[in-house]
């Protein structure tokens, strides 16, 4: 079965709750979903004949039932269609561009990526509609585009700033857009990650619940009441001036002795070199600090001791149900992870509750897939504001 994501829209708002409650949760029962919603049965029935009419939402036998045992039941659990709709979602770095193909439901079913040899907002245009085909080529008819940048994002539309990019004010989605064909969602990328992660992954269900990334920045993302909640820095450089340690390194990138001095992985390079006169890529730092090498496990331990350190603080002012750990810098944990660990409780009232910290050893395609979910919120199920 394929449905264009137009024929969804518009949904009204009590129909976009319900979309959203299956989507995230189905398969559920009408009285489950009812009580959920806090919906009486004749409105819950009204909301969801134009969504199953549709194509969005479809009845699916009861889990462990015999079809026999089912014949004259007049309900059957609700569920979308999984395959219903491709989305496509890119995460754009400095030097790559990382693409996959999801189900309405998030699932990654193709990936494809390419070398970014030009920032040219035009030339990368070119590479995202070229990328586009071929994944188009694979499962026909997408229904839209999301595009994740590390950077400041104006309407899900503009790239009003990427210090990656050395971008200012650059029309992506128009120019994508054009190229394609299909609609286009653009975002800063730790906002989609954290979309995504709120939806379908480490924290769904959670009322309160906070993205941490590490890797060539630092991004933070905090939800609340089940949304997430914006804020003016998470796409403009979080943590240059949060300082974990008055003390600590000064670096090309960020005050001295702030989370962004310690942690990303271009200043940890640094401080190696700086110290050394070599130049370390951020797998051999690990590597040598886990071996005893003096300078790179200096600089290992400091970040570990600043991470816990930013942990025990968000923990202690936001007070979330789980922290999740993410990025392309998360191999710090495995080498000192007991540091870690060791300096949260430091940092924590001897009564608190133990920070349920999951770390997600991921790639760029988490991302990407990040921008594939703001792609199904906004283009199937009408825009979702956090």
């Amino acid at each position: 079965m394929t449905t264009g994501a137009a024929s969804w829209l518009p949904l009204s708002q009590g129909e976009r709750s319900v979309a959203i409650e299956v989507l995230v949760n189905g398969p559920l029962s009408r009285s489950e979903l009812a009580r959920r919603l806090g919906l009486s049965a004749g409105s819950l029935t009204r909301l969801t004949k134009p969504l199953i009419e549709s194509g969005l939402l479809v009845e699916v036998p009861e889990a462990g039932v015999a079809a026999e045992a089912r014949q004259g039941r007049p309900s059957q659990p609700l569920d979308v269609v999984a395959d219903s709709g491709f989305f496509l979602g890119f995460k754009i770095t400095e030097d790559m561009v990382y693409g996959v193909v999801t189900t309405l439901r998030s699932h990654i079913v193709a990936r494809h990526d390419r070398p970014l040899t030009t920032h040219d907002p035009a030339g990368v245009a070119d590479l995202l509609a070229a990328m586009t085909a071929e994944l188009a080529a694979a499962h026909p008819g997408p229904a839209g585009i999301g595009i994740g940048v590390g950077g400041f994002v104006q309407d899900r539309a503009v790239v009003g700033e990427s210090p990656f990019l050395l971008w200012r004010d650059v029309p992506l989605a128009e120019l994508v857009g054009r190229r394609t064909g299909l609609p286009v969602v653009v975002e800063n990328d730790v906002a989609a990650l954290v979309e995504a992660e709120t939806w379908f992954g480490a924290g769904r269900g959670l009322d309160r619940f906070v993205v941490l990334t590490i890797g060539a920045g630092l991004g933070y993302g905090l939800v609340l009441g089940g949304k997430r909640v914006p804020f003016a820095e998470e796409d403009r450089g979080f943590g240059r001036h949060w300082i974990v340690d008055p003390n600590g390194p000064l670096t090309p990138d960020g005050r001295r002795g702030s989370a962004v001095s310690l942690l990303t992985i271009p200043n940890i390079r640094y401080q190696v070199r700086a110290a050394t006169g070599r130049d370390r890529s951020y797998e051999e730092i690990l590597e040598l600090a886990a071996a005893g090498e003096p300078m790179p496990a200096r600089v290992v331990e400091e970040a570990a001791r600043a991470l816990g350190t930013l942990v025990a603080q968000i923990s202690n002012f936001v007070m979330p149900q789980r922290i999740l750990l993410a990025g392309e810098g998360v191999g710090l944990m495995d080498v000192a992870g007991k540091t870690v660990e060791e300096t949260i409780r430091d940092h924590r009232h001897p009564l608190a509750a133990p920070v349920d910290l999951e770390t997600k050893v991921s790639d760029f395609h988490d991302w990407a897939r990040g921008a594939a979910v703001l792609a199904i919120q906004v283009l199937v199920l009408g825009s979702v504001e956090a």
